[in-house]
């Protein structure tokens, strides 16, 4: 069995491509996803028809062919017209070998299509972020005013903010990315343009989580 550990959004990709090479046709349903993305995934581990993580790098969950065997296989059946009930059923048990022949994948899958460039931030992203003081150098002598200047009024905004929360009675929390979780006090609850926005927003946020191994 192949080796190779893999994170979710590497996961995510490889069964797009596996998808691509085996004979596969999506299920007519508009609800059945053809390709399933990062929220399927997870929501395949919580229903057992995907085994737990491999192995974790940090906070970081990582995953191998065993996982990629079981989602094609997930999409074969589905697009058979079997419910999940039903493929959780066919699947239960299933060793390496009995996976193989059922995903029916090649040894060898072609090379993920490399990934687009990011498009360069909105400009009121790129302003949000240029707000923020740059990292203070390790010696106190390398600040020069203006940096100094920049940290207090940060320093000043947040203390102001934090003072001002107010104690919440109830949370909504929506997920913007693995182990990333906006928390929203009270309000109302999110519809589907709500979280398409909101997502949309974070990017720029989730961008330095992800360079700063935060994410």
């Amino acid at each position: 069995m192949n080796k190779e550990r893999w994170t979710l959004d590497e996961l995510s990709e490889r069964v797009e491509a596996a998808l691509a090479v085996v004979d596969y046709v999506p299920a007519e349903s508009a609800r059945i996803r053809a390709v399933p993305d990062r929220r399927t995934i997870r929501y395949y581990t919580t229903l057992g028809l995907l085994d737990r993580p491999a192995a974790m790098r940090g906070r970081t969950a990582l995953y191998a062919r065993r996982h990629l065997l079981q989602l094609v296989a997930i999409k074969r059946l589905q697009a058979e017209g079997l419910t999940l009930a039903r493929i959780q059923e066919r699947l239960a048990g299933l060793d390496d070998a009995s996976l193989e022949r059922l995903a029916q994948l090649p040894q060898e899958l072609p090379s993920a299509a490399p990934a687009e460039p990011e498009p360069e931030p909105a400009v009121e992203e790129a302003a949000f972020w240029e707000a923020l003081p740059p990292p203070a150098p390790s010696a106190p002598e390398a600040l020069d005013e203006r940096t100094t200047t920049q940290h207090a009024e940060a320093v000043s905004r947040a203390r102001q903010a934090r003072s001002e929360l107010p104690t919440p009675t109830s949370w909504t929390g929506l997920t913007l990315a693995e182990e990333t979780i906006l928390l929203l006090s009270g309000g109302r609850a999110l519809n589907a343009e709500d979280t398409a926005a909101i997502r949309r927003a974070a990017e720029p946020l989730l961008r330095v989580l992800r360079q700063r191994g935060i994410a």
